[in-house]
């Protein structure tokens, strides 16, 4: 399905792309049931296949909000200022975006600063009358006191009930101070992941801040897309003769601005696929469609895409050869000293599907995963950005993959089936404090570009080695830790077991 750039909102990714949160099963029978279709029903734009019909989860117990992954990633651009349009608890995700922002600055060496938002804190008169006039004093306050080059005005649940007109507000006040105003259209009851917010704020960078009509194309400049993090594609890259435009994880405007020139773009998640094919769609620039860098052979395919597309294929090769020959001695060490080990990775789609080729590379036994959601396609339609039958046809099956939106109950489960020697997952919070609670080693992986390339296997590897000798603390932390669960659930291992039981065992009354 196209991107449809002219409507001031994006189609969410369940849509789009029939993105599902609850699974259980083999990873082969998930990659054939979904067979790159897109959501559930009839025979779709696959092979064949028939469209995926997800489970039921009998509640939440945690939850994200796309509202979040919109805001954030807007807040981070430089020489901006974001305006939530929401009540006050909506805004309470900015001390994360502030220590996000700190940390991406130190790391790039711009000035270590604090990023400039708004809330209009609606409150409960608003919700009857309309929260309009608070958000035009909060677009006039946010060109007054910071002078920014963009202003973004997100919604919020809160005014997606009420209608406020925010797209009409920003064309008339952009009118008037001469500033430019990108709406995001991120209600959280919108999309039931969060996902969504991603192509929410990619939405808004396509429409209104990637420069229509270029001066000329770069055939050395190169789109990398990426979730955040240091600088891993230059030195990759750059052997290529070509130049990396950086772009999300707080990017600078002009680096935005310059996408429509570039030869090509590469994305490091397919999550992220949103802006490339959006950029491949509406400026002509193409999208590199080869299976992401994880692992060797991936990381040489994906290499080579890239040459054939600049133009660069004499180049290539050699580069191959010297990276292999560099990295193969350390490589055979971490292998030695992995061997016997059992891993399990907790991440979100794609970066999931890495991760695990990351170890099954290293030569680590891997079982069970848990995958924050599944995306039966990708925006570009491309069988080759099928990440999850790449893993599958390249590494083999993955016997108990889990689809789950981070729920507790569910990753327990899941982890008690599986008795991993560690665990590597995305982020710190969650399944990181989950895992160490019963006694498992944990690698919390925040930024995607961990694990990417030829280096990034010696880095995971590294990591691993880091935390394995850290078993017995962990031990000691579970021997602390309680549970909120009763006994038939501590002792389940299938997540998507009945709930509840017919007769459930009830815990001892404590004494």
């Amino acid at each position: 399905m196209a991107i449809n750039l002219k409507h001031p909102e994006a189609e969410t990714r369940e849509q789009r792309l029939g993105t599902i949160t609850q699974w259980e099963g083999s990873a082969s029978e998930l990659a054939r049931d979904s067979a790159f279709t897109a959501g559930c029903g009839n025979a779709g734009r696959g092979q064949g296949g028939k469209r995926l019909c997800e489970r039921d989860s009998p509640f939440t117990q945690a939850s994200m909000c796309a509202e979040c992954i919109a805001v954030t990633n807007a807040t981070i651009i430089q020489d901006s200022v974001v305006i939530q349009h929401a009540p006050i608890g909506c805004a309470a995700s900015q001390s994360f975006t502030c220590r996000y922002y700190r940390d991406l600055a130190a790391q790039r060496g711009w000035e270590v600063s604090n990023p400039q938002a708004i809330c209009t804190n609606l409150v409960e008169r608003d919700m009857v009358f309309g929260g309009v006039a608070k958000l035009e004093q909060a677009i006039r306050a946010a060109w007054e006191r910071h002078r920014p080059q963009v202003i973004f005005v997100a919604s919020s649940c809160a005014t997606g009930i009420i209608g406020d007109d925010i797209d009409g507000t920003a064309q008339q006040l952009e009118a008037e101070l001469g500033v430019i105003i990108v709406t995001l259209h991120c209600e959280g009851f919108k999309s039931k992941h969060w996902s969504s917010g991603w192509d929410v704020i990619e939405h808004g960078i396509l429409r209104r801040l990637v420069r229509r009509d270029p001066p000329r194309r770069q055939p050395d400049l190169i789109n990398v897309i990426h979730l955040g993090g240091p600088d891993v594609f230059s030195p990759l890259l750059e052997p290529l003769g070509l130049t990396v435009n950086l772009v999300m994880g707080g990017s600078p405007l002009d680096r935005l601005a310059r996408m429509s020139e570039a030869a090509a773009t590469a994305t490091m998640c397919f999550v992220l696929s949103y802006l490339a094919t959006g950029l491949e769609q509406d400026y002509g620039v193409p999208e590199v469609k080869a299976p992401l860098p994880y692992g060797l052979d991936a990381t040489d395919a994906w290499l080579r895409d890239i040459a054939r597309i600049t133009g660069r294929e004499e180049r290539v090769e050699a580069l191959i050869a010297r990276e292999r020959a560099r990295v193969e001695p350390e490589l055979a060490r971490l292998r030695r000293a992995l061997a016997g080990k059992k891993g399990f990775i907790a991440a979100g789609a794609a970066f999931a599907h890495g991760l695990l080729a990351d170890l099954r590379e290293l030569g680590i036994e891997v079982d069970a995963a848990y995958s924050f959601h599944h995306d039966p396609s990708t925006d570009s339609g491309d069988p080759r950005q099928d990440s999850l039958s790449h893993l599958v046809e390249t590494w083999g099956d993955v016997t108990n993959f889990t689809v789950s939106p981070d729920q507790h109950f569910q990753a327990h489960a899941a982890l008690q089936r599986a008795k991993p020697d560690f665990v590597i997952c995305r982020h710190t919070g969650s399944i990181a404090a989950l895992a160490g609670r019963l006694g498992i080693p944990v690698l919390p992986v925040f930024y995607s570009n961990d694990g990417l390339g030829y280096d990034g296997l010696i880095t995971i590897g590294r990591g691993i080695l880091r935390i394995l000798p850290r078993r017995r603390f962990y031990q000691d932390v579970a021997a602390h830790s309680s549970f909120p669960y009763q006994r038939w659930w501590k002792d389940e291992t299938n997540p998507y077991a009945p709930f509840p039981p017919a007769a459930p065992a009830e815990e001892p009354a404590p004494r």
